[in-house]
């Protein structure tokens, strides 16, 4: 995984130039769960079909130039790991952030599933 490479990607993307922000998320694997329990590494089952079903639909969303999604997907993730990155290339800042904040909480929901493993 290497976020620079995925905003090279972008950047040489034909209809780069109608942009005029690129936002990136990157998950990484906390030390605590929510719940406030040491974890202590991850891992993640990715659906693929459903991943590239919602990237294809948010690419449709006027101002939407590319979207790159990368999931990790090694057995155990340790703590501090990249589990994900999603880079979003759009038009305005309103735009940007919305498409963002909807493909990676459909992706939360409907694509990834997390197994956490903790300290005994």
């Amino acid at each position: 995984m290497n976020i620079s490479l995925m905003l090279d990607q972008i950047k040489n993307h034909p209809d780069y130039p109608k942009a005029g922000m690129v936002l990136c998320h990157n998950g990484v694997v906390r030390a605590t769960s929510r719940e406030g329990e040491q974890v202590t590494g991850l891992s993640i089952i990715v659906d693929h079909e459903r991943l590239d079903q919602i990237v294809a639909e948010q690419k449709l969303t006027p101002g939407i130039v590319e979207i790159l999604v990368h999931i990790e997907e090694k057995k155990v993730l340790a703590v501090g790991d990249d589990v994900m990155f999603l880079v979003v290339a759009g038009d305005i800042r309103e735009t940007v952030i919305k498409t963002l904040t909807d493909t990676l909480n459909q992706i939360k929901s409907q694509v990834t599933k997390k197994t956490q493993f903790f300290a005994e």
